[in-house]
């Protein structure tokens, strides 16, 4: 039996398991994580490359696609979201100064590190040596963040906005695909700069933005709620944490919350951020099989160290500005999050200073 076929053997059994003594919902999410991990994996669908491309190349490809997943998801998701406000909800999140500088430092962070929340996910499933090593710490730090939530939104906040509460759904479609068009105009005019020809479209990251769009919106149906990444990591080490009597979550702000609390007495199966997570390993891992394709350049020593820091960063950072490029960009945007826009602005100028600080290092 080779690697492929037992791993196959292997995911459907976990998803028997899950059927008969969890969910049917999870595992569901399961698949659909499952789908992710492949597309990502295997189109090498990175938020982090396709920013970090436009900014050193000026190759507007990655960024071009994104655009595209942004525009099908909000398609489906900003109707869905109208017609059943009780059953679905939108990834809102606070504007607040916990997000302007949360995504200043994610944005850094990501590059440096060479990828976000799902990127992070998924090289790891690809055997990538910096990325695997960066995934405990990054759920380290969303722990840590999470725990710290409360003291960072004391500083300010406003209530989250959602435009398809605030303006209707044909305002916040016409708003959003605004917003989009602006964005690709000055990707264009960026990639115009370039004495490099580029093509804006890219054949593997255009399909595989129409395959990530279908599969955000599958997981809205399924779970109710948008794709998210970061808080799966967060539950992790905040159930390793209570396990070992190092806090007292019934004392924290945003861990007493009563989902919260529930999350973390019961089976992390349960979580519906943690099992899509885990079928995003699972997709990568199932392509990393076929190509082993987990090579990566050999690191120094500073290298491992700074990567690692910053892998940190990213899960504080991520939670102080309530989701990385899937939970706040995508799933934000496409739910008609205001914070959504606010956290592209500020991810993408730490972007800009962290592709510097990545080339000082000689990544």
């Amino acid at each position: 039996m080779n690697n492929r076929l037992a791993l196959t053997v292997v995911f459907a059994v976990f998803t028997a398991f899950l059927f008969w003594f969890v969910s049917v919902r999870q595992s569901l999410l399961f698949l659909v994580g499952i789908g992710l991990g492949t597309v990502l994996a295997g189109a090498r669908f990175g938020f982090t490359t396709g920013w970090r491309n436009l900014i050193e190349k000026r190759d507007a490809s990655g960024v071009f696609a994104q655009i595209l997943l942004l525009a099908i998801a909000a398609a489906f998701s900003m109707p869905l979201l109208a017609s059943f406000p009780t059953e679905l909800s939108a990834a809102l999140g606070p504007p607040s100064i916990s997000l302007l500088i949360g995504a200043l430092v994610f944005g850094g962070a990501m590059q440096i590190a060479d990828g976000c929340g799902s990127g992070t996910l998924y090289k790891a499933g690809l055997g990538i040596p910096l990325n695997m090593a960066i995934l405990p710490v990054f759920a380290l730090g969303s722990f840590l963040g999470s725990a710290h939530l409360g003291w960072w939104l004391d500083l300010g906040h406003l209530e989250p906005v959602g435009l398809v509460d605030e303006v209707g759904l044909g305002g916040a479609l016409g708003l959003t695909y605004l917003g989009l068009l602006l964005v690709g105009l000055a990707a264009w005019w960026w990639s115009k700069t370039s004495t490099t020809v580029h093509s804006l479209f890219n054949k593997k990251l255009i399909m595989g933005a129409v395959a990530i769009a279908v599969l955000a919106v599958l997981i809205l149906v399924i779970a109710g709620k948008p794709w998210g990444v970061v808080y799966g990591f967060g539950l992790w080490a905040a159930k390793i944490a209570q396990a070992g009597h190092l806090f007292d979550p019934s004392t924290n702000a945003f861990w007493s919350q009563p989902v919260n609390a529930t999350a973390l007495e019961q089976s992390v199966f349960l979580d519906l951020t943690s099992i899509t997570n885990i079928g995003i390993l699972a997709g990568a891992l199932w392509i990393f099989s076929r190509n082993k394709s987990g090579v990566a350049k050999k690191l120094n020593t500073q290298q491992w160290i700074v990567g690692i820091l910053a892998g940190f960063l990213l899960g504080y950072s991520s939670r102080l500005a309530f989701g990385c490029n899937v939970g706040a960009m995508v799933s934000g945007i496409s739910t008609g999050s205001i914070h959504g826009w606010i956290w592209v602005v500020m991810a993408f100028l730490g972007s800009l200073m962290g592709v510097r600080v990545r080339r000082y290092f000689g990544y």
